[in-house]
């Protein structure tokens, strides 16, 4: 393996290990807790259990599809999806009803999680287009081919 391809390697999964392990491992070893949370948002719990297992699917099957290179960049735009949608859902700052009276207080704590959260789908949205945006192009030509990011190149 190259370097330039370890290192893509270990940069893919630098912005993946947020879900895998760790928030897919959370939602199975803490399953009830997850759905009461999803809870939260979606009712019924059967609903909000539904939910929680499309989110750990979405963790690990995109992921891996991420680090692997298949179909990395269709995975990618859905984990920035993803990452929008637990955003509006579960870090509404603007709910606690403290965002301005209080620096310390619920509001704001749940602002930087909403900030975090469209930061790092914006490091996917990296992965689809390219830092300079040429990758668009082959991405909408066909959204589930691989960018073949561990290619060696002469």
């Amino acid at each position: 393996m190259s370097t330039a391809a370890a290192v893509a390697l270990v940069v893919r999964y630098g912005i993946c290990l947020l879900f895998l392990p760790f928030s897919a491992l959370d939602k199975v070893f803490n399953f009830g807790g997850a759905v009461r949370q999803a809870g939260e948002v979606f009712s019924p719990r059967p609903l909000a259990a539904a939910v929680l297992l499309c989110g750990l699917a979405i963790e690990i099957v995109c992921t891996l599809g991420v680090v692997a290179g298949i179909a990395d960049r269709a995975c990618a735009l859905v984990i920035a999806g993803y990452c929008a949608a637990t955003a509006l859902l579960y870090k509404r700052f603007w709910a606690a009803g403290d965002f301005w009276s209080d620096p310390g207080g619920k509001g704001r704590t749940l602002f930087w999680d909403f900030l975090k959260n469209l930061s790092l789908g914006a490091g996917f949205l990296l992965l689809v287009v390219g830092t300079d945006g040429s990758g668009l192009r082959p991405f909408l030509h066909a959204p589930l081919a691989s960018s073949h990011p561990y290619r060696s190149t002469p």
